[in-house]
């Protein structure tokens, strides 16, 4: 098993494992998957990782940019997502702990996870990776005609010196 950049190469596996997340109804607002244009114009170019075992993509990893505005070029919004059949293994946390190492290579000070309640492992690994959780942003928005609440979660770089 490795951790290794995302390519477009990867763009199926990557897919059809963000599909996944989206079919549990606690992964995302998202109701279907980007084109990878769509994707790759959203996420930095930086900070997309896949985690592989034998030629098979089991997870991914990315940042999504907060905003464009340049004071906020450091701050980056954390998306991991494990398929389904590998579960339960400890795959999100090694994803996400490489991702935080990738994003203070790259100077980001600040990630930030916006997770739904129900979602008890995701918040588990991000408070594992440092995470604290600042707030719940109730009803902020709607899935299926229903107001749904997701828990704000932030870690500040150690490396970068803040």
């Amino acid at each position: 098993m490795e951790i290794t950049e995302m390519t477009p190469h990867h763009w199926q596996a990557v897919k059809d494992i963000y599909a996944e997340g989206i079919t549990t109804g606690n992964a995302t607002f998202q109701s279907s998957v980007p084109t990878w244009e769509e994707w790759d114009a959203a996420h930095e170019k930086t900070c997309r990782l896949i985690l592989i075992d034998n030629n098979e993509v089991l997870g991914w990893a990315a940042l999504t940019p907060v905003s464009g505005r340049c004071v906020y070029a450091g701050v980056g919004e954390v998306s991991v997502y494990v398929s389904s059949k590998w579960g339960g293994r400890g795959l999100g946390k090694k994803l996400l702990t490489a991702l935080v190492e990738e994003s203070e290579r790259h100077k980001f000070w600040t990630l930030q996870a916006g997770i739904f309640p129900e979602n008890k492992a995701s918040l588990k690994i991000h408070e594992a990776a440092g995470f604290r959780i600042i707030g719940i942003r109730e009803k902020i928005g709607q899935m299926n005609n229903t107001w749904r609440d997701t828990v704000l979660l932030e870690r500040r770089s150690k490396i970068v010196g803040i």
